[in-house]
């Protein structure tokens, strides 16, 4: 049954467990149950018994998935077509002419996901200034469609040259093929993205109409098993740039989920960051399937204008803000193996939820990161998720034996804790990427752990990198679920508007940014929200005359007048100079984009407030026990505290070695380390030095 007073709950849904986080007129209940993969929704209910909660008790419901992203980089998606202005169809193709990896023989080319037969050229033509040279040839695009049919395409992209400036053709053409074939999923490139750039407009458009009759047929299955349990909320999906969308909006532009499941917990941290008064951080998200890592400063996760899925090198670029998170394959069930030159190595491929590492007990037989920390005595076998799933220490201990031991010849315990400091490194380099390579030290940030396995491995992986002061926050295990229920309504727009800073028309950037706005509006309007706390934050791309590249810099409300020309030309000087290391104020600037965000902020003052409450140990009693952990010498466990969470109070300390355990998560004490639990609940890690 469930509580009463239930308003809003978050579920994420990862590639080895669904959690859930739902807020109560009681407070947060939470509960994580494995992750059912031909049938995500099963997990759902399962996470919603758990934690005794009924469907119909839900005012709204959000959620975030890995779906749309696994399904790019499995190259799992429907069969694709690409219509693009005559003479362009290899632009897709062809990319970029540079070369991330100078001195790499094996380097490869990002691979199309539309084969050469599928990219099709349309005869229509419109130049950079938005004007007609030669009109849609509308009877080429019907018969186009019928071939598409005809073939077995589900999904077909339209990206015309120059339609971020004049999308009338783009427009046209869709609604040709929306009305003649309405089961072809169509995605024009203007309805995700008006910016220049070609390749990258073309490869956002392609992920869009790639990923979307999945997409769109897993979110229509939840919709409807949520409904035929009596859920009649709202159904809101996070996006990739921290906010969230109607699941209505999802299905036309599942583009907009790629990193849907990391980000929220991102969110939950910035959140955490303000209530602790740190200056920066590093969120630090340890699941069982990837390790992420974003930098937090004043408060705001980076973004990034765009990133690549599969890596920067032979990755598909993606042209769309989202939170800046460097995702590497080294979760708890990621696989261990020794390759041909006899190395050890770790991921990217997982064990996910089926069959799981192979002390799950579900048929996996592979080693994972999770069936060593187990033989490392750092995993209880009778406590994991609380006791509702036992773990097998024989069954890890002939996984590891057969896939390690037997290959290399080392000892069972030297195994495990090779799987565990390779791990250790690869999510180290992660978070090291993360903050110097934005010019921040991360020695000056506290790193932010969280994730079921995110606390187990963040001591290593901070003393790796000089980090001194690691933050587990409460409800570790379920904290991207937990970040959902502070995610705003957010819409992004973009317009291309390349003119000289100086000379610029204020009145017409005025108009633009209205136009920009309108379908937000129509938006917010669909969504039956109340605009009255609506946020709309603009800002401008510049560039030095002759550059490639520009960068963001905010713009204040009114005019774009001769003030805010100079102050924005002070700002970019100044950004430049702290990006590349210099300026040019001598130099003319150029505005080559228009960027405007409209943010619904969330009313989540309870959710806030429940953090930020005095914290109180939990009535239940458990005994404090002991038992022999493996840190750094495989050789010489040491007998290590083992503490329950939910006992400790207030201003406790705990010296390491320990291990404080909790329902969904564990939190590894190094020896020389110092835990302290803070007035809110928050366990604040002292890291001694190497």
């Amino acid at each position: 049954m469930a509580e009463r007073g239930l308003q809003v709950a978050g579920v994420d849904i990862g590639g080895t467990f669904t959690d859930l986080v739902a807020f109560t007129g009681a407070g947060l209940v939470c509960s994580k149950s494995v992750t059912v993969a031909e049938a995500p929704a099963e997990g759902v209910a399962e996470c919603l018994k758990l934690a005794g909660l009924a469907p119909e008790a839900l005012s709204e419901l959000l959620h975030g998935s890995t779906i749309v992203i696994n399904t790019v980089l499995e190259r799992k998606g429907t069969a694709t077509a690409l219509l693009t202005t005559r003479g362009f169809a290899d632009v897709y193709a062809i990319g970029r002419a540079n070369r991330p990896q100078s001195f790499a023989l094996d380097f490869q080319r990002p691979q199309p996901l539309v084969g050469r037969q599928l990219r099709l050229e349309v005869d229509e033509r419109i130049d950079g200034s938005g004007n007609v040279l030669r009109p849609l040839n509308r009877a080429q695009v019907e018969q186009l469609g019928a071939q598409l049919v005809a073939a077995g395409v589900r999904g077909v992209a339209i990206c015309f040259l120059h339609s971020y400036r004049n999308p009338t053709h783009e427009a046209e053409a869709a609604c040709v093929l929306r009305e003649r074939h309405p089961q072809l999923f169509i995605t024009a490139s203007h309805e995700i993205l008006r910016e220049i750039r070609e390749y990258e407009r073309i490869s956002t458009t392609v992920l869009n109409a790639y990923a979307g009759p999945k997409v769109e047929g897993y979110l229509g299955e939840l919709s409807r098993f949520l409904v035929g349990r009596g859920f009649h909320g709202a159904l809101q999906i996070m996006r990739s740039n921290g906010g969230t969308m109607s699941v209505e909006q999802a299905r036309r532009q599942p583009v907009w989920m790629m990193e849907s499941g990391p980000v929220a917990g991102m969110i939950g941290a910035a959140e955490l960051m303000r209530l602790l008064g740190l200056k920066s951080a590093i969120g630090f998200d340890m699941g069982g399937t990837t390790a992420k890592a974003t930098l937090i400063d004043a408060g705001v996760p980076l973004f990034r204008q765009g990133y690549f899925i599969g890596g920067p090198v032979s990755g598909q670029p993606m042209q769309l803000p989202v939170v800046d998170v460097i995702e590497v394959g080294a979760g708890g069930g990621s696989l261990a193996w020794v390759d041909a030159q006899g190395a050890l190595r770790i991921g990217p491929e997982s064990a996910g939820a089926s069959p799981g590492p192979a002390c799950y007990r579900r048929g996996g037989t592979f080693p994972t990161v999770t069936d060593a920390n187990l033989l490392l005595g750092r995993l209880n076998s009778q406590r994991f998720l609380g006791g509702g799933m036992a773990l097998d220490t024989k069954l890890a201990e002939q996984a590891v034996q057969t896939g390690v031991c037997e290959p290399l010849g080392m000892t069972i315990q030297r195994a495990a804790h090779g799987i565990v400091q390779i791990a250790d490194t690869m999510m180290s380099l992660a978070v090291r990427a993360v903050s110097m390579e934005r010019g921040i030290d991360p020695r000056d940030c506290t790193l932010i752990a969280f994730g079921g396995a995110g606390p187990l491995h963040a001591v290593a992986v901070a003393r790796e990198i000089k980090i001194s002061r690691v933050a587990v926050p409460r409800y570790p295990g379920t904290f991207s679920a937990l970040g959902m229920l502070l995610a705003a309504w957010r819409q992004d727009f973009v317009q291309t508007f390349v003119a000289e800073l100086a000379d610029v028309d204020g009145t017409e950037v005025h108009r633009q940014f209205e136009l920009m706005a309108a379908p937000g509006w129509r938006q917010l309007q669909k969504d039956g929200l109340d605009a009255a706390t609506l946020e709309l934050i603009r800002s401008v791309d510049l560039r030095y005359r002759g550059q490639d590249h520009a960068l963001p810099v905010p713009l204040e409300g009114g005019p774009l007048d001769a003030a805010s020309r100079a102050m924005l030309r002070r700002a970019f000087d100044a950004l430049h100079e702290r990006h590349y290391g210099h300026a040019s104020p001598g130099e003319a600037v150029e505005i080559v984009n228009l960027r405007l965000s409209m943010r619904l902020p969330r009313d989540e003052t309870l959710v806030r407030r429940l953090l930020a409450a005095p914290y109180r140990a939990s009535a239940s009693k458990q005994l404090e026990s002991s038992r022999d952990v493996i840190f750094g010498d495989a050789q010489r466990p040491e007998a290590a505290r083992i503490v329950w969470r939910g006992q400790l109070e207030a201003h406790d300390v705990v010296e390491g070695p320990a291990v404080i355990e909790e329902e969904n998560s564990t939190i590894l004490i190094h020896p020389g380390d110092v835990a302290r639990v803070n007035e809110i609940g928050v366990i604040m890690i002292d890291v001694a030095p190497v």
